[in-house]
């Protein structure tokens, strides 16, 4: 099966900034289903081994979006470096909704496209506004969440840490692998106080009318898997797999050289593949 892969299509959306994203499909005449991927905090379209898993949901049937949020930091010209952290501390969760509508509304109305079978696949952060995207928007039919947040206000400081943001007007957040400091100035936390019941992950959870699998792993440091528990127990139509042993990534790092997936994502994406088959 030929897989046509389309890279750094500029995505227009004048509420934010113009945008990338990275389409991959498998050459053929029937109307697809459009999954689209959205990456986590500090993360990007080309991050790891993202390429791989696109390509292998691709060949099994469905046409794989993958896209930078405008304000992830990188730009039209760098897709992965963090070259624009002007940018990065502008980023909101109101910014990155409004590109999740962009993003569809370019893809959903192709010749290719199935438009009344649409997922959305997220990871981390990216995970926990996808689920409230699937909530809001009726075309979206099924949800996957990988190593998904339950609650965006936890990640914010507290207390002094809070005032001293708020005095200072910004705040400093390491790039592990890069060693840059990322900055997130203050409008980040008074757009969610502002919009704190939207941006409420487990209402959206609660409500959702909508099958959703939830993947965690066991070993995961950046969000640990009572999240996955707890985004279980308030989805009604959710399937929940726990990875023994599987971190944050599952198992990809950046940059990943090698020509498969780990073998946690690589399980990840069969479980991915096998629930959009039955659910779309």
């Amino acid at each position: 099966m030929k897989i046509n892969i389309q890279k750094n299509v500029i995505i227009k959306n004048p509420q934010t900034q113009d945008f990338l994203a990275d389409a991959c499909y498998p050459e053929t005449t029937d109307k697809l289903p459009l999954v689209i991927f959205a990456h986590g905090y500090k993360g990007y379209k080309d991050w790891g081994a993202w390429d791989l898993m696109a390509e292998k949901i691709a060949q099994a049937g469905f046409y794989f979006v993958k896209f930078n949020f405008s304000h992830n930091g990188t730009t039209l010209d760098n897709p992965t470096e963090f070259a624009d952290l002007e940018a990065f501390a502008n980023n909101n969760f109101s910014k990155e909704m409004l590109d999740y509508e962009a993003v569809i509304e370019h893809f959903v109305r192709k010749p290719e496209i199935n438009p009344e079978k649409v997922a959305l696949v997220g990871h981390s952060r990216g995970a926990g506004i996808s689920v409230i995207k699937a909530f809001e928007d009726e075309r979206v039919k099924a949800l996957v969440s990988l190593a998904g947040v339950s609650h965006f206000g936890y990640r914010f400081p507290s207390g002094d840490r809070l005032t001293n943001w708020q005095e200072s007007g910004v705040m400093y957040s390491e790039n592990a692998r890069t060693r840059q400091q990322m900055p997130h100035y203050f409008q980040f936390y008074e757009d969610y106080k502002q919009n704190e019941d939207r941006f409420s992950v487990q209402y959206s959870a609660q409500h959702l009318e909508k099958p959703m699998l939830i993947i965690q792993g066991t070993d995961d440091a950046a969000v640990k898997d009572k999240e996955a528990y707890l985004l279980n127990e308030w989805c009604k139509g959710s399937e929940l797999i726990i990875l023994d042993g599987a971190n944050h990534t599952f198992g990809a790092t950046e940059p990943w050289t090698q020509a498969t997936l780990p073998s946690d994502l690589q399980t990840s994406t069969d479980k991915i593949i096998e629930f959009l088959k039955n659910k779309l």
